[in-house]
């Protein structure tokens, strides 16, 4: 059967309005969607976004190149066998996050190079170009100019490759609805980040001596979940981690008490979908978001899955990353609130950080003379 994946960005801060390009992509490979999640402020309000897919782009990568110079960047594309070419028989289209570069042969204009997402937003307004011997040269401006581009193309590559200095350490926690689905998304995402790769089920079933399964059988899911909180606990102060999270009823995720160590890192909850395109996708995240689901409410990224195929796991980690670079684009402190958050205990508090001195277990604030 055909698989497809939906994602939602969720941004408890801003309203960014982002957008993802469409990419075509053979069965069961994915389309995707994304979404904002309910506001975690105090008026409750849900904000949206829409997103549509991975990028795709249609360009032979030795035959262009590609350089950074703070907020310059110059893409060289080479005209070989094109003839005699003027500025008259070029063609460049450039918006904010989409680039299309054509040459006119035969009466006709043969596209160069298409990227339909951008590694992240240009000044369309202000792109220039100029034919240079055999090759054409495009100047682009970022609107972001801290932000280094490892590519002029979003993709895997320069997604994992950007990531250091967006992610600044922080770890991710990948929770949802399949403790397999989880580990194999996980492992994707250390593995194409440098991370370390952790699951919550091998640690406990080591620690345990007997599956989860069994436990659960034993013991109930209660006590499963709380070994694993427990387990987050200690995980909680670890940097350059990508935690696969125990899936269906008896994972900690599950339970709305259970997050305050989850908050730690960037969480993304990998949810099971029977929606079977964009709209019905768009369409039962927003139900879940009036019906106050715990994926939803907490997660930093929903990626919601409609079928699954083990050997499109790192498609589903692309999605994943897309969306957290987005998510942190809008708010740059985010990784910084993160780091503020783990050193003042892990409190439960989030994303609305209290002053040293607050009790958790009381919502109060301890005297300075206490302290």
């Amino acid at each position: 059967m055909a698989s497809s994946i939906f994602f939602f960005s969720q941004n408890p801060f801003i309203s960014p309005q982002l957008s993802l390009p469409k990419i075509s992509l053979s069965s069961p490979k994915p389309t995707l969607s994304l979404l904002t999640p309910p506001s975690l402020t105090s008026n409750n309000a849900a904000r949206r976004l829409s997103c549509k897919a991975l990028s795709t782009v249609s360009l032979n990568p030795s035959n262009y190149e590609f350089s950074d110079a703070y907020s310059e960047m110059e893409l060289r594309l080479q005209l070989g066998g094109s003839g005699d070419v003027s500025s008259r028989d070029i063609f460049v289209d450039a918006e904010d996050s989409y680039l299309k570069i054509g040459v006119k042969q035969s009466g006709s204009f043969v596209t160069l190079l298409e990227i339909n997402q951008l590694y992240e937003k240009i000044k369309s307004s202000e792109t220039i170009w100029y034919i240079d011997e055999d090759q054409l040269v495009v100047n682009l401006k970022k609107q972001d100019p801290d932000m280094k581009w490892p590519d002029i193309v979003e993709s895997w590559e320069s997604l994992t490759a950007g990531a250091m200095q967006l992610l600044k350490g922080t770890s991710i926690y990948i929770v949802g609805d399949s403790t397999e689905i989880n580990d194999k998304v996980a492992r994707e995402l250390a593995v194409g980040l440098g991370y370390t790769p952790l699951s919550t089920k091998e640690l406990l079933e080591t620690f345990a001596k007997q599956s989860i399964d069994l436990w659960v059988a034993a013991d109930g899911s209660e006590s499963v979940a709380e070994a694993e909180s427990s387990v987050l606990e200690n995980l909680s102060s670890h940097v350059r981690a990508v935690t696969a999270t125990l899936g269906g009823l008896h994972g900690a995720a599950r339970r709305a008490d259970k997050w305050r160590h989850l908050y730690a890192g960037f969480t993304v909850w990998l949810s099971q979908s029977e929606a079977t395109d964009e709209e019905s996708a768009k369409e039962e995240g927003r139900k879940h978001i009036q019906e106050g689901s715990i994926g939803y409410s907490n997660a930093d990224v929903v990626v919601k899955l409609h079928g699954w195929d083990a050997d499109h796991a790192k498609t589903v980690a692309q999605a994943s990353l897309s969306a957290l670079k987005q998510l942190i684009m809008s708010d740059k402190n985010l990784p910084g609130k993160k780091s503020l958050y783990i050193r003042l205990g892990c409190r439960g508090d989030w994303p609305e950080i209290k002053p040293p001195g607050w009790d958790p277990s009381t919502g109060a604030q301890v005297p300075a003379t206490t302290l």
